[in-house]
């Protein structure tokens, strides 16, 4: 047999493996495999291959939602001294969309709402170091957790952070690579870094550019 031949046969027998397990490899309600989710909605499903996925038991994804491949949550991913909170520490709607390799990351509190669409490799967590005491390493200082809230039909771009104790109303587009931090309004495109308010909707005057110029936008 020719070398040739040889690596066309591998490369045939490689893809389909891959696609093999790409199908029977996904996560769903109907296939949980080793997860154990607080739920798992009717048609959900995890990407294969799966990134890591850390306190299931304290995850909920709703009806419909898909989680692609290399996507990361955890719920309580605790070190020395820090204890789990009770109850659900993950929401996530029913019809969301999470894009490749993103990463959710709760301790206390991250609550997506429902058809909420995430671009790939966006990072939501509520949780950050401090960094108040300047002789210790900021690593092993004691974080801080502040729940975040991302409202139904969000929109969140490529590259997109979410920082803890960030709130976004309804149908908030968030412009890729921004940094997110703070509570921003139904219906408006936050962009930058740190992300502000660019433009907003507001009903009888339609959308506006740099609504901080408003004084009815502000309200």
């Amino acid at each position: 047999m020719s070398v040739p031949l040889l690596h066309r046969l591998c490369s045939a027998f490689v893809q389909r493996a891959w696609a093999f397990a790409e199908r029977y490899g996904r996560v769903s309600a109907a296939r949980p495999g080793p997860y154990r989710f607080a739920r798992l909605g009717e048609g959900a499903c995890f990407a294969f291959p799966p990134g890591a996925v850390f306190g299931e038991r304290a995850i909920a994804i709703g009806a419909g939602t898909l989680v692609g491949a290399q996507v990361s949550i955890s719920a309580g991913f605790f070190g020395p001294g820090q204890q789990p909170e009770p109850g659900l520490v993950v929401r996530i709607g029913a019809r969301c969309c999470v894009g490749r390799g993103s990463h959710i990351v709760g301790h206390r509190s991250v609550t997506i709402g429902d058809d909420v669409f995430l671009g790939p490799y966006v990072y939501v967590t509520d949780q950050n170091h401090t960094y108040t005491d300047p002789d210790t390493p900021v690593g092993s200082q004691p974080p801080a957790n502040s729940p975040v809230v991302i409202g139904d039909g969000c929109w969140l771009g490529t590259g997109a952070i979410v920082l803890p104790g960030t709130t976004l109303g309804r149908n908030v587009v968030v412009a890729g690579g921004a940094v997110v931090r703070g509570t921003f309004p139904d219906h408006c495109v936050v962009a930058g870094v740190p992300a502000r308010v660019v433009r907003r909707y507001l009903p009888g005057e339609g959308w506006l550019r740099n609504p901080s110029t408003h004084a009815r936008s502000v309200t």
